[in-house]
């Protein structure tokens, strides 16, 4: 072939791979171009062997039976998400919670409790020590350790200084710290005065620090648990400073909500938060300014119990792996995510009663376990699309990375990384599918000779 010929060729054949394609009927688009370099002398964080984590709310433990050594589901549940990981009690039933040495021999109120139960659960529940000896062996089962919220918002310190004494003693090396209050800074009309501001926080919490000190003289703190108020953050930070028992700063974290809201979409959940870029920031740097962690404690996709068909769909599982990922490549110690009860966006659904079952964000954690213990690099994707995102890493001799499409179109990412010999590859039959979510292992052939190919609505991590 003359050379002015195949040049024609050639760029015929360029024109045809950028244009829609049909097929059946239906047209396709063409794959997605990106480009990914690696900088490895930019190291972001290394990511802790206990940055999963999931959330609970307080009114669980009024079943003794949930968190026990005889729920041999959940320990297993929790245990595929990470030999070591977080669980975090706590959420608006930690405010509707009573303590007490009575134990009782009548049955548990409810056999399970979510979010989408929280709103409901207004009586005092009763948390004894007999739910606290089992939970102390749910831990010492799946390796976790635990977060504790105690009730300041409606109750008396002097309660909360008892039950710290207990859980204490009953949960020992299990514990890493208590939460005085949830959400405070959301009391203001709720609990507290329309006048209420975190200087009004920090007086109260100082008495509850002190009440609890007297009776657990080597208590430690984390706080302040805070929805979304970024000033009663930096506020405690700058505070910590003077509280030697403070060891970590804490928050939640919604992409969504409330459900059932107008703008709570699909579409919103797999586009980029802007304010999230902004109040992380914010948080990673007061706890540096502090030389404390920072944990996102609470969140999910859409508070108040998510939203049916989407925080329950692969999109979710998605933007799950994107978040935590993120979250993490910022400095962020750790990402608990809210669940329990059969509340849309719970990562593991059911009860008792009912059985336990995986739902689509737990694929989206249990990928991101691949990465715990990795050291995060800086990277720098060229992608047309903003719904496409990338992170690399390496863990000993092992170079991983992993390319999340969250668009509705195939992908072609050109790598620094030439062949993988394992991947994990995260898909379903839809993207608004609610069952068929996979994670498959298997040997690599997703990256082949420089170029990743990722089909639309799907991740994959390729380790070489």
């Amino acid at each position: 072939m003359k050379r002015r010929e195949f040049l024609r060729s050639a760029m015929a054949a360029t024109a045809a791979s950028l244009v829609p394609r049909l097929m059946s009927g239906q047209i396709v688009a063409p794959p997605l171009q990106a480009t990914l370099t690696i900088d490895e002398s930019a190291r972001l964080a290394v990511i802790p062997l206990d940055y999963t984590g999931l959330s609970y709310e307080s009114a669980q433990l009024a079943n003794s039976a949930f968190f026990a050594a005889e729920n041999i589901t959940l320990i297993a549940l929790f245990r595929e998400l990470g030999e070591q990981g977080v669980l975090r009690i706590g959420g608006g039933t930690s405010e509707f919670t009573a303590f007490t040495t009575a134990e009782t021999v009548a049955p548990p109120p409810f056999d399970v409790v979510g979010p989408d139960t929280s709103k409901n659960v207004k009586s005092d529940t009763p948390i004894t020590p007999r739910s606290l000896r089992n939970l102390r062996a749910f831990l010492d089962a799946t390796g976790w350790r635990c977060l504790y919220g105690l009730n300041l918002g409606r109750g008396k310190v002097e309660v909360a200084a008892e039950e710290a004494f207990h859980v204490q003693n009953i949960l020992g090396p299990r514990l890493i710290a208590f939460q005085l209050g949830n959400e405070p800074d959301a009391w203001r009309t709720r609990y507290r005065p329309a006048t209420w501001t975190y200087g009004d926080y920090a007086k109260e919490w100082a008495v509850a620090r002190r009440a609890v000190l007297a009776r657990v003289p080597q208590a430690k703190f984390a706080g302040p648990d805070i929805s979304n108020k970024m000033p009663y953050l930096t506020g405690f930070a700058a505070d910590a400073r003077s509280a030697p028992e403070v060891v970590m700063l804490t928050s939640h974290y919604y992409a969504m909500g409330p459900a059932g809201a107008k703008d709570v979409t699909m579409d919103k959940l797999l586009s980029p938060d802007a304010k999230l870029e902004r109040d992380l920031r914010i948080a990673v740097d007061a706890a540096h300014s502090a030389h404390l962690p920072y944990r996102m404690c609470e969140g999910n996709s859409c508070w108040n119990g998510g939203q049916e068909h989407v925080s329950d769909t692969l999109a979710s599982a998605l933007w799950v792996a994107d978040m935590m990922l993120h979250f993490a490549s910022l400095g962020c110690a750790g990402v608990n995510l809210h669940g329990g009860g059969n509340g849309f966006y719970t990562p593991i659904a059911g009860s008792l009663a009912t059985g336990l079952v995986r739902r689509p964000e737990f694929f989206g954690m249990k990928l991101c376990r691949e990465f715990v213990g990795a050291t995060l690099l800086k990277t720098d994707l060229q992608c047309e699309s903003d719904r496409v995102s990338v992170y690399a890493g390496t863990k000993g001799r092992q170079h991983f990375i992993v390319a999340i499409n969250k668009t509705d179109q195939s992908l072609m990412m050109h790598l620094p990384m030439r062949h993988a010999h394992h991947q994990w590859l995260l898909s379903g039959p839809s993207i608004d599918a609610r069952q068929g979510v996979t994670l498959t292992e298997s040997p690599a052939d997703a990256l082949r000779n420089g170029v990743l190919h990722l089909n639309a609505n799907s991740m994959v991590l390729v380790q070489g």
